[in-house]
C-alpha cells in the first residue's frame, strides 16, 4: 500500500486523493463527450462536476459523522481528515443537489442525470482505488486467494480494521489479526464492476429515448454492485444479516426498478 505517493517540503501528495481527482476527471470528460452529443450547454458538464466533487464529499463527510457519532464527539478532527467517507451519503447529497441546479436553469433532470450516469459509473470505480491504495480499512475479509492484498501499511491496517470483529479475531492467535494477512482487495473489485457497468450504460445510452431510463439502469446497477460487494467487506450486520450500506443499496435497486418499469411504460412498446 502507499497512502503518500510523494512528500516535498510542506506539499504531500496523497494516493487517495489522487485516485479521487482521476476519477472526476474522467467523470467529466465522459460527460463532456456526452453533453455535447444530447446538444445540452457545454458549460454544464464542469459546473455539473463541481456540485457533484464539492455536494458527494460533504455528504459523504457528514453521513459518515452521523454513523461515527461517538468517535466524532471524541476527535472532532475526523470532519477535516482526507478519509472517512460514506458513499451513499455523498450519492444523495449531490444528486439533490444536481437536482436543484438542473431544475434552476429550467432543463430536464432525467434527460441530464441519462448524460451523466455513465461517466460517474466509471469514475466512481476509478476514485475507489484510491481506498485501495491507502489501506483505510474499505478492503474486505480476509482470504486466501491469490489476490489476497496486503495492507499492512494503509492507515488502517488489518489488526485495527477487525479489532471489533469477534468473528474473525476469533479465527486467530490471541484474537488479533496480523497486519500482513491477505484481504480481498475489494476496491478493485468495485473497479472491475464500475468498468463492466459502464461499457453496459455507454452502449445503451443511444438506444433508449424516454429519459431517466439510463438513470435507473444506473440506480440498478449500482445497488446491485454495492449489494454484492458488502457480502466481502468488514462493516457490521445491523438487519437480516445484511450491512447499512446493503439496506441502502436495496433501496436503489428497488427505486431504480419501479422508475425503470414506470418510464418504460411511458415509454411504449415500439422503443426497443
Amino acid at each position: 500500500m502507499c497512502p503518500v505517493i510523494v512528500e516535498i517540503g510542506p506539499f504531500t501528495l496523497y494516493s487517495y486523493g489522487l485516485m479521487l481527482a482521476l476519477g472526476f476527471i474522467t467523470a467529466s470528460w465522459l460527460m463532456t463527450i456526452e453533453y455535447r452529443r444530447r446538444k445540452l450547454p457545454q458549460d454544464l458538464a464542469g459546473t455539473v462536476t463541481m456540485i457533484a466533487l464539492i455536494g458527494g464529499v460533504v455528504g459523504a463527510k457528514l453521513l459518515y459523522v452521523l454513523e461515527h457519532w461517538r468517535a466524532f464527539l471524541a476527535d472532532p478532527g475526523i470532519l477535516i481528515s482526507p478519509g472517512g467517507l460514506s458513499y451513499f451519503g455523498g450519492f444523495l447529497f449531490a444528486t439533490t443537489a444536481i437536482w436543484w441546479y438542473v431544475r434552476k436553469r429550467k432543463l430536464d433532470f432525467l434527460f441530464v442525470a441519462d448524460a451523466t450516469v455513465p461517466g460517474l459509473m466509471l469514475g466512481y470505480g476509478i476514485a475507489r482505488l484510491g481506498c485501495h491504495f491507502a489501506g483505510d480499512g474499505d478492503y474486505g475479509f480476509p482470504t486466501d486467494l491469490p489476490w489476497g492484498t496486503n495492507y499492512e501499511r494503509g492507515t488502517m491496517p488489518p489488526s485495527e480494521a477487525f479489532r471489533n470483529f469477534p468473528e474473525i479475531t476469533s479465527q486467530f492467535p490471541g484474537g488479533v489479526v496480523p497486519d500482513t494477512t491477505p484481504c480481498h482487495p475489494t476496491p478493485v473489485y468495485e473497479l472491475l464492476l464500475s468498468a463492466i457497468f459502464f461499457t453496459v450504460l455507454w452502449r445503451y445510452r443511444t438506444r433508449v429515448k424516454a429519459p431517466g431510463i439510463l438513470f435507473m439502469m444506473y440506480l440498478v446497477l449500482a445497488g446491485l454492485g454495492r449489494f454484492a460487494i458488502e457480502f466481502l467487506r468488514i462493516n457490521p450486520r445491523i438487519l437480516l444479516d445484511l450491512t447499512q450500506y446493503q439496506l441502502f443499496a436495496a433501496g436503489l435497486i428497488l427505486v431504480g426498478l419501479v422508475g425503470w418499469w414506470r418510464l418504460k411504460r411511458r415509454e411504449g412498446p415500439s422503443t426497443p
